[in-house]
């Protein structure tokens, strides 16, 4: 229990009794503790003082803002008859509730009111958005002073009408009424859509609050909001005062430009944070990449006693989602209870992607279920959760539950069949969004081209490719990127290289596909030029897949010198830490080209263990120049590497086949059943008949129509049989 209370519990206010009231009253404004209070109200009753009507109106202000509404109403009893403060705290009370209508009643119903009984109503009707009601009231208040104004024209900028406060502005000052600080804070907040600061600015100077610390901060925010962040911070550097306000808006300008680095050096200078200093900056690094200063940041905040808003709150939860940080997820989670805060859709949107990021579905539905009224971003991150975690099934009937589904929803789950690889439920969903009458974006298109070129489906990547065409998005980064990819990915190689050329931006993912499409089809020249126009043309560094592809088609195409200075630039040049398949790219280059003791003496030198097929790429060297020396070492040293991998047995088995090696090729087999091994990958093929993809895989019998695929095949194998036994006849005669 604190010394102030300690004091007034011990005092007996027989003499000085004013002073005594004067102290309790201070008490109850400045002490926000429940506990406290309550016994403090208790010594009041056994005094006989808690009738005294300021120390009254205290009391009930204190239970009302801490929602204990049976002591609030003994607390009434004490007032006999009608009493003007009281149905004003009353009115306040079911404001700040959102209870405007209760509020509305109880004003109705006075005798008698003052200035802050229609202030407070027309304040409560603006926050709820009933504008027009509040203007209705605001017109026939008899007690239109400063204050009643400004509480107009401030809830018309919070409502989004910035010409109608323009007007009630310039009637209030044709009304004679002189602007404080607050108005012009408002009327500065609204100055954004019409661009009237430079005129508003005029006259806050005409009046005089040129220097007002608060005005100045509405200046620098507005002027962050309008884009002119240089001219706020003019106006912050020559501000003579600085509040803790006057530090977050600077703080938010370079949060708002993502200059991470003048944020944090701003933040560490601000000689007062509040709530939304510290809000701004754990946002910050959660949105760029730097969630675990984003926890740090956080626990400081509580063990500096703040209280973390909304916003704060579902910025963590992102950060720990980044993180997967379940436990400390989970604790956030129980402060979030604690406060109440479990039904907003907001934060619970972040708790579900916290809890399905971490891998629990369940309990992020649980999280979705609590929220009492739903909306698209909450039924949109349930469904993205399951989608993450490969469930589609579930994902399917909750996007089939959402009421009005918007284009995030339909791109989830054409996202999530892709990511899942069931290529034929992309088109499905693709279908019914068209369907449905929902225009596909930049993303729809990227994720179903993406589908094409990953079944090579180039009918279907032409239909898409009209279809942007028509949107008029052919040109846009991402799906041109796609197209690129998709036309490569399908063998059209023209057609990939036409778009690519008529893309008017191409980012890195734009130049990589470009030059891994050549590279894959079999244009290594073409490559090889193309890389090098990017690095005389483009910005775009190299990045681990183009010099991969670089070192591709140089193997193809004999450089092996040029490969070798593109492999040394890796490091020296690009700054690019060379991983297993660039080195066995390298041993494929010097293998192919017989370079054999130079390719092994490579492999030897690599800094970590060589993958299997650069063994294998050597192997196929020697069995091409006839090196059994090197052959015989590399074969031991593959079959060291394969002892328990089924892969890399069916690689040196293939191997031994092109090379004619039929006996070796039966001894790996007779190896690989002794060991029981099986081909771990299984293959796949695919055809499309009537916009239908059909999969097929090894040893699968699921097709419904296996019956008569079977039997076509018969037919087929024994038509072949019978051509050839044909031929065989006409040789002899």
């Amino acid at each position: 229990m604190s010394t102030a209370i300690k004091t007034l519990l011990t005092t007996i206010p027989t003499t000085n009794l004013g002073t005594y009231v004067q102290k309790c009253i201070s008490f109850l404004k400045t002490h926000n503790s429940i506990t406290e209070g309550t016994v403090l109200h208790g010594h009041l009753v056994k005094t006989g003082l808690s009738s005294e009507r300021y120390i009254a109106v205290r009391l009930l202000i204190m239970y009302l803002d801490t929602r204990k509404p049976k002591e609030a109403t003994q607390v009434l009893k004490e007032f006999k008859g009608f009493d003007t403060i009281v149905h004003n705290c009353l009115i306040n009370d079911h404001v700040k509730r959102g209870n405007v209508d209760e509020a509305r009643r109880l004003f109705d119903v006075m005798p008698k009111r003052n200035d802050v009984t229609w202030t407070a109503l027309i304040s409560g009707l603006m926050k709820c958005g009933r504008v027009r009601e509040a203007m209705w009231y605001f017109e026939r208040n008899p007690f239109r002073n400063v204050i009643s104004w400004t509480a107009a024209i401030s809830g018309l900028v919070q409502n989004g009408r910035s010409f109608e406060m323009f007007k009630l502005f310039r009637n209030m000052f044709e009304s004679g009424v002189r602007p404080n600080d607050v108005t012009f804070s408002s009327v500065l907040s609204g100055c954004v859509e019409f661009g009237f600061g430079m005129s508003v600015l005029g006259m806050v100077v005409k009046v005089g609050f040129e220097k007002n610390v608060s005005v100045l901060n509405s200046l620098v925010s507005l002027c962050v909001r309008m884009g002119e962040m240089g001219v706020a911070r003019r106006v912050f550097d020559r501000m003579e005062k600085r509040d803790v306000v006057s530090w977050t808006a600077i703080l938010d300008m370079y949060v708002r430009m993502g200059d991470l680095r003048e944020a944090r050096r701003v933040f560490y200078e601000m000689p007062e944070r509040n709530e939304v200093s510290w809000s701004a900056m754990i946002a910050r690094c959660s949105q760029s990449g730097y969630p675990e200063e984003a926890v740090v940041l956080f626990r400081r905040m509580i063990e500096n006693r703040l209280v973390p808003n909304v916003s704060c709150l579902a910025s963590i939860l992102s950060a720990l989602a980044s993180l997967k940080g379940l436990l400390v997820g989970m604790s956030v989670h129980a402060h979030i209870l604690k406060g109440g805060l479990e039904k907003d859709a907001f934060i619970s949107s972040s708790l579900i992607d916290l809890y399905c990021k971490c891998g629990k579905t369940e309990d992020g539905r649980l999280a979705f279920d609590l929220i009492s009224e739903k909306n698209v971003v909450s039924w949109n991150s349930m469904v993205g959760g399951y989608c993450l975690n490969g469930q589609m099934e579930e994902a399917k009937v909750l996007f089939d539950s959402i009421p009005v589904p918007n284009d995030v929803s339909w791109n989830t789950m054409v996202g999530g069949y892709l990511e899942s690889k069931e290529f034929d439920k992309v088109f499905e969903v693709f279908n019914e969004m068209l369907l449905c009458g929902v225009t596909p974006n930049i993303s729809t298109f990227s994720s179903v081209l993406s589908c094409c070129a990953s079944i090579a489906s180039l009918e279907k990547g032409k239909n898409l490719h009209g279809k942007a065409i028509k949107h008029g998005i052919q040109y846009d980064v991402f799906v041109g990127t796609t197209l690129t990819d998709m036309y490569a990915k399908s063998g059209d190689i023209d057609n990939s290289k036409k778009v690519f050329d008529r893309m008017p931006k191409k980012n890195e993912i734009s130049w990589t596909v470009m030059i891994q499409g050549l590279a894959e089809n079999g244009f290594a020249e073409e490559c090889l030029s193309l890389f090098e126009e990017m690095r005389r043309t483009s910005t775009v560094a190299p990045n681990e897949l183009i010099l991969l592809s670089v070192l591709f088609a140089c193997s193809h195409t004999g450089l092996i010198d040029k490969g070798l200075q593109y492999f040394n630039s890796m490091v020296s040049v690009y700054g690019i830490k060379p991983r297993g398949r660039h080195y066995t790219s390298v041993v494929d280059m010097l293998s192919r080209s017989g370079r054999l003791s130079e390719a092994e003496d490579f492999i030897k030198s690599m800094p970590f263990e060589p993958e299997t097929s650069a063994w294998a790429a050597l192997l196929s060297g020697c069995n091409r120049y006839k090196n059994d020396e090197i052959a015989e070492r590399t074969a031991r040293k593959l079959l060291e590497l394969v002892e328990r991998n089924s892969a890399g047995y069916v690689m040196l088995s293939n191997i031994y086949a092109l090379a004619g090696r039929w006996i070796d090729v039966r001894k790996i087999r007779r190896l690989m059943r002794d060991r029981g091994l099986k081909k771990s990958a299984v293959g796949c093929s695919w055809v499309e008949v009537k916009n239908v993809v059909h999969c097929f895989y090894a040893e699968d019998a699921s097709h419904c129509q296996l019956a008569e695929i079977s039997d076509l095949l018969e037919l087929l194998r024994l038509e072949m049989q019978v051509r050839e036994l044909s031929g065989k006849i006409c040789v002899q005669f």
